[in-house]
């Protein structure tokens, strides 16, 4: 039976995600390592890579060490073909990237969020998308796209479900940005990129099952199981924020009461900081930590203890390598690093405690903006290999 000319490219295009993925792994290698690596003949090996340098995504730099004959031409992966954009929309504020296609930050920008209503948070974030898109320099495939991190339940198509912390419903955010734009434009929830970001660029790189606690306003949650983000059924997996750990407490907003993130997350610090006469400000708390203040201490330690409950119930139930504290509470970790430690290992089964590490996000802030322009980035790789 003869190969149809339709197969024919469904086989190249096969063969050239395979060559893109061998040098995106391994740069910079040579078309001969690639014929080792990869299994494909040299003479295919060759056009494909031709196709690749003639695409503006790869690029020789120069000859590598003999082995005997010729030196190898060696290749490399062309970060600045294209560019990402990364958004952490948080529920008082914007931190936005311009990266490259390797994650390079190019350009990187915060603003305040007045509101968090969904109009006026568009007014805002439409105009910061496109200062960091202006920062862009020229290249062969311009923005490649978008991605946005949002404290609340995403839909399969972009549609923010419910923020409850914005008193978000049913906000057609991709939709909204991809018109806006004209580029696609990838919406998930924050913690959820936080654990992308920290696992590609962070100190996740190399742990395969790891849990990562995004503590801010609320708390949020990513799972990386298996070296894979996993988001349940329905994609909405990882609301731990919303786990009861007072059966009779205080009332939530997501109209369950005593949830975790009402006596362990940045709000709850802030709240019991103004009953003592302290400003709602994360940084002049933990500036006056910083300077011995006890009270603050006191408060951070309280905290800390209560992120340790939540942190114990998580060991048990996911039997994790490492959960990892992310996001503005993270910068606290001096404070509330004792705590945590001391709770979990009280509270969690010995034998889960074993190989898990308690770790701190390495990118600090950043955990959630980085992988929303690693989705962006991700989406455009994959694009190239199903063109």
């Amino acid at each position: 039976m003869k190969t149809t000319t339709g197969d024919q490219a469904l086989i190249k295009r096969m063969n050239t995600a395979i060559v893109l993925e061998a040098i995106l792994r391994e740069e910079p290698l040579s078309r001969a390592k690639i014929s080792e690596l990869t299994g494909l003949n040299k003479a295919t090996v060759s056009s494909l890579v031709q196709d690749l340098i003639d695409n503006r995504l790869v690029r020789e730099i120069g000859t590598g060490v003999s082995s005997g004959g010729r030196k190898p031409v060696l290749l490399e992966f062309i970060a600045s073909a294209g560019y990402a954009v990364g958004i952490d929309l948080g529920v008082n504020y914007l931190r936005g990237v311009l990266t490259d296609l390797r994650g390079t930050i190019v350009a990187e920008r915060q603003a305040p969020l007045p509101s968090p209503g969904a109009d006026e948070a568009f007014n805002v974030l439409r105009p910061f998308i496109q200062e960091l898109m202006a920062d862009a320099p020229a290249s062969a495939f311009g923005v490649v796209g978008i991605g946005v991190g949002v404290p609340g339940l995403v839909d399969r198509g972009g549609t923010v479900l419910y923020a409850p912390n914005m008193g978000w419903r049913d906000i057609p955010l991709k939709e909204a940005l991809g018109r806006t734009f004209g580029i696609p434009v990838l919406i998930d929830n924050e913690a959820n990129v936080g654990a992308l970001g920290e696992q590609k660029y962070g100190i996740g790189r190399g742990i395969s099952n790891m849990v990562y606690v995004s503590v801010g306003i609320g708390i949020g949650t990513g799972l990386i199981l298996h070296r894979e983000l996993y988001k349940g059924a329905s994609g909405f997996s990882g609301e731990l924020g919303h786990l009861s750990v007072e059966a009779h407490g205080k009332p939530c907003r997501c109209g369950n009461r005593g949830c975790w993130e009402l006596y362990a997350s940045e709000q709850a610090l802030l709240d019991q900081a103004a009953e003592l006469g302290y400003p709602r400000d994360l940084d002049e708390l933990l500036a006056a930590a910083s300077a011995g203040d006890a009270k603050v201490r006191k408060l951070l330690e309280g905290i800390g203890e209560y992120l340790g409950v939540g942190i114990s119930n998580i060991v048990n139930v996911f039997n994790p390598n490492a959960v990892v504290i992310g996001n503005r509470m993270s910068k606290a970790h001096p404070w509330l690093e004792e705590a945590v430690r001391r709770t979990v290992e009280q509270r969690a089964l010995g034998f889960h405690l074993r190989n898990v590490h308690l770790l701190y996000a390495e990118l600090g802030e950043r955990s959630a903006v980085m992988g929303a322009a690693e989705l962006a980035i991700s989406a455009f790789f994959d694009r190239l290999k199903s063109a």
